[in-house]
């Protein structure tokens, strides 16, 4: 008798105080369940089913915290879902709701849809440790999500991107004011398809860091899209003014690029540190296709004869510091070629290859 009043207190006391609770995804009507969430969920767990289908977008509440917890199923999206999205509608609101974060993970596989995963203005969202297969626009698209962590992460066949950090894109929104600034990207693999035009896309956001990072499968278009153009037109250097870091390090390209494995367009002031790359293959697209940017490359202990840096700008700033003996770039050019480097396609007024930015220390042999 003292127990059960015990526990009839104890349930009055988490109605009236609101405390957390964990709820089960049912296996029918996934997106209704989230229109609808109670307001104390907070963890919310895909186990009433090993797999769930959902033919249109889940979209995700307000919430200081929302965990969610695939438990291993399998979530089959429809043609036209943008999978676990959010609804923006101007930059007040996303101000309000990057208040909000996520966690998303631990899904056996997300198959199909436009998207997998569309979060937009948040703040220390995570996802962690999904197969996401199948997408027909971008595998994980995060517009303004603010020291994000996408982690453990395999991508198999995006018809176009694989993983894409951005600003947002909604009434308001600017190339300064809503970025993915801080995010990481760790230990993720993008498996390309044969129409796939970037593993990796960084737009207009600062601090990024990527790492552990694997890109193979089909002929993309590149391996990463780092760019920070304002008005997205890729015949010009980069001037977004408050973009001032880019990291990416040990990574692993294990296939052929149609134009490029690394494209970089960032800011002149802005740092760019590549390190400890590995390329698995010999002739075939330029390696790094340069734009504008301080860009460091370090630690790059396999480079071939044939490899080769294309630079738009005719006067690149280029770092090369502990690398192969046949990276390094000389002091003098022959005509447009620097050893590796190279100018092509060059951009108005910038004819004539001009090394006053190029520096090669520790030398390796």
């Amino acid at each position: 008798m003292a127990a059960r009043f015990v526990t009839l207190v104890l349930s009055v006391l988490v109605a009236r105080m609101g405390w957390a609770t964990e709820y089960v995804v049912p296996a029918v009507d996934v997106a209704g369940f989230f229109a609808s969430l109670p307001k104390d969920a907070t963890y919310l767990s895909f186990s009433a089913a090993a797999e769930y289908t959902s033919a249109t977008d889940i979209v995700l509440p307000e919430r200081q915290l929302l965990v969610i917890d695939g438990k291993g199923c399998r979530l089959k999206l429809g043609p036209g879902s943008n999978g676990f999205t959010c609804a923006i509608a101007d930059q007040k609101e996303a101000m309000r709701r990057a208040a909000s974060r996520y966690v998303i993970r631990d899904f056996a596989s997300i198959t199909g849809g436009r998207k997998a995963i569309d979060l937009k203005a948040t703040l220390g969202s995570v996802v962690s440790n999904c197969r996401l297969v199948g997408q027909t626009e971008t595998a994980i698209d995060l517009r303004f999500c603010l020291m994000a962590q996408v982690e453990n992460v395999l991508v198999t066949n995006p018809a176009q991107r694989g993983i894409v950090l951005r600003c947002g894109d909604w009434p308001g929104a600017n190339t300064s004011n809503s970025q993915s600034n801080h995010t990481v990207l760790h230990q993720c693999r993008v498996y390309c398809a044969a129409t796939t035009t970037a593993a990796f896309t960084v737009l207009n956001s600062g601090g990024v860091h990527l790492t552990d990072c694997i890109s193979e499968g089909a002929q993309s278009d590149y391996d990463l899209f780092l760019s920070a153009t304002t008005n997205g037109q890729e015949d010009h250097q980069a001037n977004n003014p408050v973009v001032k870091a880019f990291a990416l390090s040990n990574f692993h390209v294990e296939h052929f690029t149609r134009k490029g494995s690394l494209y970089i367009n960032m800011p002149p002031k802005s740092s760019v540190d590549i390190t400890n790359v590995y390329w698995n293959r010999k002739a075939g697209s330029p390696l790094i296709v340069y734009v504008c940017g301080q860009l460091n490359l370090s630690n790059i202990g396999w480079w071939a004869s044939e490899f080769r840096i294309h630079t738009r700008a005719g006067t690149p700033k280029i770092n090369v510091d502990a690398c192969h003996s046949l990276l390094v770039i000389p002091e003098k050019t022959e005509g447009t070629v620097a050893g590796s480097l190279e100018l092509v396609d060059p951009l108005p007024g910038h004819s004539v290859l001009k090394l006053d930015f190029v520096r090669t220390t520790r030398r390796s042999f």
